[in-house]
Protein backbone atom coordinates (compact mmCIF):
# COMPACT_ATOMS: atom_id res chain seq x y z
CA UNK A 1 0.00 0.00 0.00
CA UNK A 2 1.26 3.50 -0.92
CA UNK A 3 2.16 5.75 1.92
CA UNK A 4 1.82 9.48 1.25
CA UNK A 5 3.39 12.07 3.46
CA UNK A 6 2.21 15.63 3.16
CA UNK A 7 4.99 18.18 3.35
CA UNK A 8 3.41 21.44 4.48
CA UNK A 9 4.24 24.55 2.42
CA UNK A 10 6.35 27.23 3.94
CA UNK A 11 4.58 30.53 4.32
CA UNK A 12 6.33 33.01 2.06
CA UNK A 13 7.46 36.27 3.50
CA UNK A 14 5.54 39.22 2.04
CA UNK A 15 7.57 40.72 -0.79
CA UNK A 16 8.19 44.42 -0.73
CA UNK A 17 7.22 46.23 -3.92
CA UNK A 18 9.62 48.51 -5.75
CA UNK A 19 7.40 51.56 -6.25
CA UNK A 20 7.92 54.60 -8.49
CA UNK A 21 5.79 57.62 -9.38
CA UNK A 22 5.39 59.67 -12.57
CA UNK A 23 4.48 63.38 -12.84
CA UNK A 24 4.09 65.77 -15.77
CA UNK A 25 3.29 69.46 -16.16
CA UNK A 26 2.63 70.92 -19.58
CA UNK A 27 4.22 74.36 -19.09
CA UNK A 28 7.16 75.89 -17.25
CA UNK A 29 5.09 78.61 -15.57
CA UNK A 30 5.82 79.33 -11.88
CA UNK A 31 2.45 77.85 -10.88
CA UNK A 32 3.08 74.59 -12.71
CA UNK A 33 6.64 74.38 -11.39
CA UNK A 34 5.32 74.68 -7.85
CA UNK A 35 2.75 71.98 -8.61
CA UNK A 36 5.50 69.70 -9.91
CA UNK A 37 7.66 70.28 -6.82
CA UNK A 38 4.69 69.50 -4.58
CA UNK A 39 3.91 66.28 -6.49
CA UNK A 40 7.52 65.08 -6.29
CA UNK A 41 7.70 65.73 -2.54
CA UNK A 42 4.27 64.19 -1.92
CA UNK A 43 5.01 60.99 -3.84
CA UNK A 44 8.45 60.65 -2.29
CA UNK A 45 6.95 60.92 1.21
CA UNK A 46 4.10 58.50 0.36
CA UNK A 47 6.41 55.79 -0.97
CA UNK A 48 9.23 56.05 1.57
CA UNK A 49 6.83 55.96 4.53
CA UNK A 50 4.95 52.87 3.32
CA UNK A 51 6.23 49.81 5.25
CA UNK A 52 5.85 47.39 2.33
CA UNK A 53 7.30 49.60 -0.41
CA UNK A 54 10.82 50.27 -1.63
CA UNK A 55 11.36 53.71 -3.15
CA UNK A 56 12.27 53.34 -6.86
CA UNK A 57 12.23 57.03 -7.75
CA UNK A 58 9.94 59.82 -8.91
CA UNK A 59 10.18 60.47 -12.65
CA UNK A 60 8.84 63.64 -14.26
CA UNK A 61 8.63 65.76 -17.40
CA UNK A 62 8.17 69.54 -17.37
CA UNK A 63 6.95 71.74 -20.18
CA UNK A 64 5.91 68.76 -22.32
CA UNK A 65 2.63 68.20 -24.13
CA UNK A 66 0.63 65.12 -23.23
CA UNK A 67 -0.18 64.59 -26.90
CA UNK A 68 3.38 63.84 -27.98
CA UNK A 69 5.84 61.25 -26.69
CA UNK A 70 8.91 62.97 -28.15
CA UNK A 71 11.04 64.70 -25.53
CA UNK A 72 9.41 62.88 -22.61
CA UNK A 73 12.75 61.82 -21.14
CA UNK A 74 11.34 61.17 -17.67
CA UNK A 75 8.67 58.78 -18.95
CA UNK A 76 11.11 57.00 -21.25
CA UNK A 77 13.65 56.57 -18.47
CA UNK A 78 11.03 55.15 -16.10
CA UNK A 79 9.80 52.61 -18.66
CA UNK A 80 13.34 51.46 -19.44
CA UNK A 81 14.10 50.96 -15.73
CA UNK A 82 10.81 49.12 -15.29
CA UNK A 83 11.67 46.77 -18.15
CA UNK A 84 14.83 45.80 -16.28
CA UNK A 85 12.78 44.57 -13.31
CA UNK A 86 13.65 47.51 -11.05
CA UNK A 87 10.05 48.73 -10.71
CA UNK A 88 6.97 46.69 -9.69
CA UNK A 89 4.36 49.39 -9.22
CA UNK A 90 3.87 52.92 -10.60
CA UNK A 91 1.65 55.66 -9.21
CA UNK A 92 0.51 58.63 -11.27
CA UNK A 93 -2.08 61.35 -10.78
CA UNK A 94 -4.26 60.62 -13.82
CA UNK A 95 -4.39 59.05 -17.29
CA UNK A 96 -3.95 62.48 -18.92
CA UNK A 97 -0.64 62.98 -17.07
CA UNK A 98 0.76 59.90 -18.80
CA UNK A 99 -0.63 60.81 -22.23
CA UNK A 100 -3.56 62.48 -23.97
CA UNK A 101 -3.13 60.19 -26.95
CA UNK A 102 -5.44 57.18 -26.55
CA UNK A 103 -3.24 54.84 -28.58
CA UNK A 104 -0.16 55.89 -26.63
CA UNK A 105 -1.88 55.21 -23.30
CA UNK A 106 -2.86 51.70 -24.40
CA UNK A 107 0.64 51.05 -25.71
CA UNK A 108 2.19 51.99 -22.35
CA UNK A 109 -0.39 50.09 -20.30
CA UNK A 110 0.09 46.90 -22.34
CA UNK A 111 3.88 47.27 -22.27
CA UNK A 112 3.79 47.32 -18.47
CA UNK A 113 1.19 44.56 -18.16
CA UNK A 114 3.34 42.22 -20.26
CA UNK A 115 6.02 42.67 -17.61
CA UNK A 116 3.58 42.25 -14.69
CA UNK A 117 3.94 45.90 -13.72
CA UNK A 118 0.88 47.80 -12.53
CA UNK A 119 0.29 51.53 -13.08
CA UNK A 120 -2.23 53.05 -10.71
CA UNK A 121 -4.15 56.15 -11.86
CA UNK A 122 -5.19 58.00 -8.71
CA UNK A 123 -7.94 60.28 -10.04
CA UNK A 124 -9.65 57.45 -11.90
CA UNK A 125 -8.93 54.81 -9.21
CA UNK A 126 -7.86 52.35 -11.91
CA UNK A 127 -5.19 49.64 -11.99
CA UNK A 128 -3.70 49.16 -15.47
CA UNK A 129 -2.71 45.55 -14.80
CA UNK A 130 -6.34 44.48 -14.67
CA UNK A 131 -7.40 43.39 -18.14
CA UNK A 132 -11.07 44.03 -17.36
CA UNK A 133 -10.25 47.72 -16.77
CA UNK A 134 -8.71 48.33 -20.18
CA UNK A 135 -12.03 49.36 -21.72
CA UNK A 136 -12.57 51.99 -19.02
CA UNK A 137 -8.98 53.23 -19.41
CA UNK A 138 -9.60 53.54 -23.16
CA UNK A 139 -12.78 55.58 -22.66
CA UNK A 140 -11.18 57.92 -20.16
CA UNK A 141 -8.11 58.45 -22.35
CA UNK A 142 -10.42 59.23 -25.28
CA UNK A 143 -12.06 61.93 -23.15
CA UNK A 144 -8.64 63.38 -22.35
CA UNK A 145 -7.73 63.37 -26.05
CA UNK A 146 -11.00 65.07 -26.97
CA UNK A 147 -10.40 67.70 -24.29
CA UNK A 148 -7.05 68.48 -25.94
CA UNK A 149 -8.80 68.78 -29.31
CA UNK A 150 -11.26 71.31 -27.88
CA UNK A 151 -8.46 73.27 -26.25
CA UNK A 152 -6.55 73.39 -29.53
CA UNK A 153 -9.62 74.56 -31.43
CA UNK A 154 -10.27 77.29 -28.85
CA UNK A 155 -6.68 78.50 -29.11
CA UNK A 156 -6.89 78.56 -32.91
CA UNK A 157 -10.19 80.45 -32.71
CA UNK A 158 -8.55 83.02 -30.43
CA UNK A 159 -5.64 83.48 -32.83
CA UNK A 160 -8.07 83.90 -35.71
CA UNK A 161 -9.90 86.73 -33.93
CA UNK A 162 -6.58 88.44 -33.21
CA UNK A 163 -5.54 88.11 -36.85
CA UNK A 164 -8.82 89.64 -37.98
CA UNK A 165 -8.20 92.63 -35.70
CA UNK A 166 -4.64 93.00 -36.99
CA UNK A 167 -3.08 92.22 -33.60
CA UNK A 168 0.54 91.22 -34.13
CA UNK A 169 2.77 89.12 -31.90
CA UNK A 170 5.22 91.17 -29.87
CA UNK A 171 7.19 88.44 -28.11
CA UNK A 172 9.70 87.76 -30.85
CA UNK A 173 12.88 85.99 -29.81
CA UNK A 174 16.15 86.20 -31.73
CA UNK A 175 14.79 88.55 -34.42
CA UNK A 176 17.70 90.41 -36.06
CA UNK A 177 17.08 94.16 -35.98
CA UNK A 178 14.26 94.19 -33.43
CA UNK A 179 13.47 93.52 -29.81
CA UNK A 180 10.35 93.84 -27.66
CA UNK A 181 10.03 96.45 -24.91
CA UNK A 182 6.84 96.67 -22.84
CA UNK A 183 4.89 94.79 -25.50
CA UNK A 184 6.11 97.00 -28.36
CA UNK A 185 8.48 96.08 -31.21
CA UNK A 186 11.44 98.49 -31.25
CA UNK A 187 14.53 98.73 -33.45
CA UNK A 188 17.97 97.65 -32.18
CA UNK A 189 20.22 100.23 -33.98
CA UNK A 190 23.40 98.14 -34.35
CA UNK A 191 21.46 95.11 -35.60
CA UNK A 192 19.42 97.29 -37.95
CA UNK A 193 22.67 98.36 -39.66
CA UNK A 194 23.47 94.70 -40.34
CA UNK A 195 20.02 94.22 -41.89
CA UNK A 196 20.46 97.27 -44.12
CA UNK A 197 23.90 96.02 -45.18
CA UNK A 198 22.49 92.63 -46.21
CA UNK A 199 19.82 94.28 -48.39
CA UNK A 200 22.43 96.62 -49.90
CA UNK A 201 24.86 93.79 -50.70
CA UNK A 202 22.13 91.82 -52.44
CA UNK A 203 21.22 94.79 -54.64
CA UNK A 204 24.93 95.17 -55.47
CA UNK A 205 24.71 91.72 -57.05
CA UNK A 206 26.08 89.46 -54.31
CA UNK A 207 24.58 85.97 -53.90
CA UNK A 208 23.42 84.54 -50.57
CA UNK A 209 26.71 82.67 -50.31
CA UNK A 210 28.76 85.79 -51.01
CA UNK A 211 26.81 87.79 -48.42
CA UNK A 212 27.46 85.00 -45.92
CA UNK A 213 31.19 85.13 -46.69
CA UNK A 214 31.25 88.94 -46.32
CA UNK A 215 29.48 88.92 -42.94
CA UNK A 216 31.78 86.22 -41.57
CA UNK A 217 34.92 87.94 -42.90
CA UNK A 218 33.88 91.17 -41.15
CA UNK A 219 33.30 89.32 -37.87
CA UNK A 220 29.59 90.17 -37.84
CA UNK A 221 27.69 87.75 -35.63
CA UNK A 222 24.17 86.43 -36.04
CA UNK A 223 21.41 87.55 -33.67
CA UNK A 224 22.16 84.48 -31.51
CA UNK A 225 25.86 85.36 -31.36
CA UNK A 226 27.03 82.71 -33.83
CA UNK A 227 30.12 83.37 -35.97
CA UNK A 228 28.70 81.45 -38.92
CA UNK A 229 25.76 82.58 -41.04
CA UNK A 230 23.30 80.37 -42.89
CA UNK A 231 22.37 81.27 -46.48
CA UNK A 232 18.78 80.20 -45.81
CA UNK A 233 18.60 82.71 -42.95
CA UNK A 234 19.87 85.47 -45.23
CA UNK A 235 17.31 84.56 -47.88
CA UNK A 236 14.47 84.59 -45.33
CA UNK A 237 15.59 87.99 -44.03
CA UNK A 238 15.52 89.43 -47.55
CA UNK A 239 11.96 88.12 -48.01
CA UNK A 240 10.65 89.19 -44.59
CA UNK A 241 8.09 91.98 -44.93
CA UNK A 242 8.60 92.91 -41.27
CA UNK A 243 11.75 94.79 -42.24
CA UNK A 244 9.62 97.36 -44.10
CA UNK A 245 7.31 97.73 -41.10
CA UNK A 246 4.52 95.38 -42.22
CA UNK A 247 3.37 92.01 -40.88
CA UNK A 248 1.84 89.03 -42.67
CA UNK A 249 -0.21 87.02 -40.18
CA UNK A 250 -0.88 83.27 -40.37
CA UNK A 251 2.06 82.35 -42.59
CA UNK A 252 1.83 78.86 -41.10
CA UNK A 253 -0.91 76.82 -39.49
CA UNK A 254 -1.19 73.65 -37.41
CA UNK A 255 -2.15 70.72 -39.63
CA UNK A 256 -2.82 68.22 -36.83
CA UNK A 257 -3.37 69.00 -33.14
CA UNK A 258 -2.16 65.50 -32.25
CA UNK A 259 1.30 65.92 -33.76
CA UNK A 260 1.51 69.71 -33.55
CA UNK A 261 2.92 69.66 -37.07
CA UNK A 262 2.88 73.06 -38.78
CA UNK A 263 2.55 73.65 -42.50
CA UNK A 264 3.34 76.63 -44.67
CA UNK A 265 0.16 78.52 -45.51
CA UNK A 266 0.09 78.98 -49.27
CA UNK A 267 -3.65 79.48 -49.47
CA UNK A 268 -5.11 76.75 -47.26
CA UNK A 269 -6.09 79.38 -44.65
CA UNK A 270 -6.80 83.10 -44.73
CA UNK A 271 -3.79 85.36 -44.39
CA UNK A 272 -3.86 88.91 -43.01
CA UNK A 273 -1.47 91.67 -44.12
CA UNK A 274 -1.03 94.48 -41.59
CA UNK A 275 0.65 97.64 -42.91
CA UNK A 276 2.71 99.93 -40.67
CA UNK A 277 2.44 97.52 -37.76
CA UNK A 278 5.81 98.59 -36.32
CA UNK A 279 8.86 100.78 -37.17
CA UNK A 280 10.53 99.97 -40.50
CA UNK A 281 14.25 99.28 -41.00
CA UNK A 282 14.13 99.03 -44.81
CA UNK A 283 12.35 101.52 -47.07
CA UNK A 284 9.47 100.19 -49.18
CA UNK A 285 11.26 100.90 -52.47
CA UNK A 286 14.43 99.09 -51.35
CA UNK A 287 12.46 96.06 -50.18
CA UNK A 288 10.49 95.95 -53.45
CA UNK A 289 13.69 96.18 -55.51
CA UNK A 290 15.10 93.18 -53.64
CA UNK A 291 11.97 91.14 -54.37
CA UNK A 292 12.19 92.07 -58.07
CA UNK A 293 15.86 91.07 -58.12
CA UNK A 294 15.03 87.73 -56.51
CA UNK A 295 12.42 87.09 -59.19
CA UNK A 296 14.90 88.03 -61.92
CA UNK A 297 17.56 85.69 -60.54
CA UNK A 298 15.04 82.87 -60.21
CA UNK A 299 14.44 83.18 -63.95
CA UNK A 300 18.10 82.67 -64.82
CA UNK A 301 18.39 79.65 -67.09
CA UNK A 302 20.90 77.09 -65.89
CA UNK A 303 22.10 74.92 -68.77
CA UNK A 304 23.16 71.30 -68.56
CA UNK A 305 26.85 72.22 -68.86
CA UNK A 306 26.60 74.38 -65.71
CA UNK A 307 26.63 77.78 -67.43
CA UNK A 308 23.90 80.32 -66.79
CA UNK A 309 22.06 82.59 -69.14
CA UNK A 310 19.75 85.47 -68.28
CA UNK A 311 17.03 86.02 -70.85
CA UNK A 312 13.95 88.21 -70.99
CA UNK A 313 11.94 85.25 -72.29
CA UNK A 314 10.85 83.21 -69.31
CA UNK A 315 11.08 79.79 -70.97
CA UNK A 316 14.38 79.24 -72.69
CA UNK A 317 17.15 76.71 -72.89
CA UNK A 318 17.21 73.03 -73.59
CA UNK A 319 14.98 71.82 -70.77
CA UNK A 320 11.69 73.36 -69.64
CA UNK A 321 11.96 71.97 -66.11
CA UNK A 322 15.24 73.84 -65.67
CA UNK A 323 13.26 77.08 -65.90
CA UNK A 324 10.45 75.96 -63.60
CA UNK A 325 12.06 74.04 -60.73
CA UNK A 326 13.16 76.32 -57.86
CA UNK A 327 14.64 75.14 -54.56
CA UNK A 328 12.34 76.03 -51.67
CA UNK A 329 15.33 75.91 -49.32
CA UNK A 330 17.88 78.22 -50.94
CA UNK A 331 16.07 79.71 -53.96
CA UNK A 332 18.41 78.27 -56.63
CA UNK A 333 17.28 76.64 -59.86
CA UNK A 334 17.46 72.88 -60.39
CA UNK A 335 19.95 71.18 -62.72
CA UNK A 336 19.40 68.07 -64.82
CA UNK A 337 21.78 65.15 -64.20
CA UNK A 338 22.13 61.48 -65.08
CA UNK A 339 22.94 59.32 -62.07
CA UNK A 340 23.20 55.53 -62.23
CA UNK A 341 21.29 55.47 -65.48
CA UNK A 342 18.42 57.63 -64.19
CA UNK A 343 17.66 61.24 -65.12
CA UNK A 344 17.18 63.36 -62.01
CA UNK A 345 16.96 67.04 -61.04
CA UNK A 346 18.95 68.47 -58.14
CA UNK A 347 19.44 71.92 -56.61
CA UNK A 348 22.38 73.66 -58.35
CA UNK A 349 23.59 75.24 -55.10
CA UNK A 350 23.62 71.85 -53.38
CA UNK A 351 25.52 70.30 -56.31
CA UNK A 352 28.14 73.04 -56.31
CA UNK A 353 28.50 73.85 -52.60
CA UNK A 354 27.13 70.86 -50.73
CA UNK A 355 24.68 70.29 -47.89
CA UNK A 356 26.08 73.08 -45.73
CA UNK A 357 24.61 75.59 -48.20
CA UNK A 358 21.36 73.76 -49.01
CA UNK A 359 20.52 71.15 -46.39
CA UNK A 360 16.99 69.95 -47.16
CA UNK A 361 16.68 69.98 -50.94
CA UNK A 362 15.61 66.58 -52.36
CA UNK A 363 16.59 64.85 -55.61
CA UNK A 364 13.67 64.61 -58.05
CA UNK A 365 13.25 61.79 -60.54
CA UNK A 366 12.41 63.30 -63.96
CA UNK A 367 9.89 60.58 -64.83
CA UNK A 368 8.13 61.10 -61.50
CA UNK A 369 7.67 64.84 -61.90
CA UNK A 370 6.53 64.48 -65.51
CA UNK A 371 3.94 61.92 -64.40
CA UNK A 372 2.65 64.28 -61.71
CA UNK A 373 2.43 67.19 -64.16
CA UNK A 374 0.65 65.06 -66.77
CA UNK A 375 -1.90 63.90 -64.17
CA UNK A 376 -2.42 67.43 -62.93
CA UNK A 377 -2.47 69.40 -66.18
CA UNK A 378 -2.41 67.34 -69.35
CA UNK A 379 -5.31 64.89 -69.03
CA UNK A 380 -3.13 62.39 -70.83
CA UNK A 381 0.56 61.97 -71.74
CA UNK A 382 3.03 64.64 -70.64
CA UNK A 383 2.81 67.62 -73.00
CA UNK A 384 5.53 70.24 -72.59
CA UNK A 385 3.52 72.89 -74.42
CA UNK A 386 0.63 72.57 -71.96
CA UNK A 387 2.99 72.71 -68.98
CA UNK A 388 4.71 75.80 -70.43
CA UNK A 389 1.37 77.57 -70.87
CA UNK A 390 -0.06 76.67 -67.46
CA UNK A 391 2.85 76.62 -64.98
CA UNK A 392 4.55 79.67 -63.54
CA UNK A 393 6.96 78.00 -61.11
CA UNK A 394 7.50 74.74 -59.20
CA UNK A 395 8.90 75.19 -55.69
CA UNK A 396 10.65 72.07 -54.38
CA UNK A 397 10.70 71.40 -50.64
CA UNK A 398 11.97 68.45 -48.62
CA UNK A 399 8.75 66.40 -48.66
CA UNK A 400 6.54 68.10 -51.25
CA UNK A 401 6.43 70.36 -54.29
CA UNK A 402 4.15 73.34 -54.90
CA UNK A 403 3.13 73.87 -58.53
CA UNK A 404 2.25 77.56 -58.93
CA UNK A 405 0.09 78.15 -61.99
CA UNK A 406 -0.27 81.18 -64.23
CA UNK A 407 -3.87 81.70 -63.07
CA UNK A 408 -2.55 82.21 -59.46
CA UNK A 409 -3.87 78.85 -58.27
CA UNK A 410 -1.51 76.18 -56.91
CA UNK A 411 -1.26 72.47 -56.23
CA UNK A 412 0.71 70.73 -53.48
CA UNK A 413 2.08 67.25 -54.19
CA UNK A 414 3.86 65.02 -51.66
CA UNK A 415 7.20 63.57 -52.73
Amino acid sequence: MKKITVIPSKPSEPKKLKVAAYCRVSTLSPTQRRSLDWQIKSYTKMITEHPDWIFAGVFYDAGKSGLRRSGRTGLDKMLKIAAKGKIDYIITKSISRVSRDTMEVLKIVRYLRERSINMYFENENLDSIRLDKEFEITLRSMLAQDESRNTSENIQWGFQRKFEKGNIFTKYKNFMGYTCVNGEIVIVPEQAEVVRKIFDLYLQGLSFGQIKAYLESMGIRTVTGNDHWDTTTIQKMLKNEKYKGDTMLQKTYTEDFMTGKKARNVGQRNRYYVRNSHPAIIADEVFDKVQEEMTRRARIVRKEDGTVESNSRKYNGKYLLGNLLVCGDCGASFRRRTERGKVVWRCAERIEKGKEVCLNSPTLDEDWIKERLSEMLCDGPYDERIVRDKVNKIEVFNKYIIVQKNDSSYSKVSI
